[in-house]
């Protein structure tokens, strides 16, 4: 996404899934421990090293990157999917002089490339994701992703083998994408009008780790009912809220994983933007001007 609004399309996807898997390789291991937490609570630590070195010592530094290659797929597509997305529908109601959005704009253009990630792509990954990680610390039956999507597929069905949890997951990714994509731009129009130069990769940085911040307070609650959802087990939705409440209470429970998604999304945001921005620039220099 850059605020000039001359990306194409295809470089917007290129850019986008370049970006997502670089962000979801460096990040995972806080990404894991996250969802370690939200399954299991990992007793009364809520430090993310402390728990990345708990899991290195008892299970060995590959556990740590269980799940990790189908979410590194599921980054790809899901970023490419929402960045193009997103540009799409920017372009259609950014001002042609300035290429800026209105604050309501910019987050209702996020929200609306949220829910289409989500469907075609997010909740599927999330699924498995999550359902491999809850595997490794209990039945440790799935030998692969797609040993795990068969086996829940002949269990439960294709629909909740990749679906569970859809309804959270869209919430999630309504609140994510709007948040993420919104403020970052909201804060880039700001720049821009003020003179800062937007386009350092420390500036960069900086505004995607502000936006992370922003977007992990704000959604967290669905994330964990998201997690408890996507277990390998089938729980739905309402029951996966229950379930939080009884263990947890509302605000320790819903909030439960905050630092360790911090930990993961204030890097996540500046490494997903500043890979995004520097791809775009990467892929104008190499791409022919019709497809610009």
């Amino acid at each position: 996404m850059v605020a000039d609004g001359k990306s194409s399309p295809l470089i917007s996807l290129c850019a986008g899934g370049i970006a997502g898997g670089v962000e979801a390789f460096c990040t995972y291991p806080f990404e894991f421990a996250k969802t370690r937490v939200q399954l299991y609570g990992h007793g009364s630590s809520r430090n993310p090293f402390k728990i990345v070195g708990q899991v290195i010592k008892e299970e060995g530094v590959t556990a740590l990157y269980k799940g990790c290659s189908t979410m590194i797929v599921g980054s790809i597509g899901k970023d490419a999917i929402r960045f193009v997305a997103f540009d799409s529908i920017r372009k259609a109601f950014e001002d042609p002089e300035t290429h800026t959005l209105g604050p309501a704009q910019s987050i209702a253009s996020g929200m609306v490339a949220g829910v289409v990630s989500s469907t075609i792509i997010v909740t599927p990954t999330e699924r498995i994701k999550t359902a491999l990680i809850d595997d490794a610390k209990t039945l440790q039956r799935f030998r692969s992703p797609w040993n795990c999507i068969s086996t829940l597929t002949a269990e439960q069905g294709l629909r909740r083998a990749l679906y569970a949890g859809y309804v959270t997951t869209t919430l999630k990714q309504i609140g994510t994408t709007g948040f993420r994509l919104g403020t970052y731009s909201i804060i880039k129009d700001w720049e821009k009008s003020r003179g800062i130069n937007v386009n350092s990769p420390l500036t960069t940085f900086a505004n995607g780790a502000v936006a992370g911040t922003l977007t992990t307070l704000a959604t967290q609650p669905f994330d964990t009912v998201k997690t408890k959802a996507q277990q390998a087990k089938a729980v739905g939705t309402m029951d996966a809220v229950r379930i939080i409440l009884k263990e947890d209470g509302f605000f320790k429970g819903f909030w439960r994983g905050t630092v360790m998604r911090l930990g993961r999304t204030v890097m996540a945001g500046g490494i997903l933007f500043t890979a995004n921005e520097q791809a775009v620039k990467l892929l104008r220099t190499i791409t022919p001007p019709q497809y610009q």
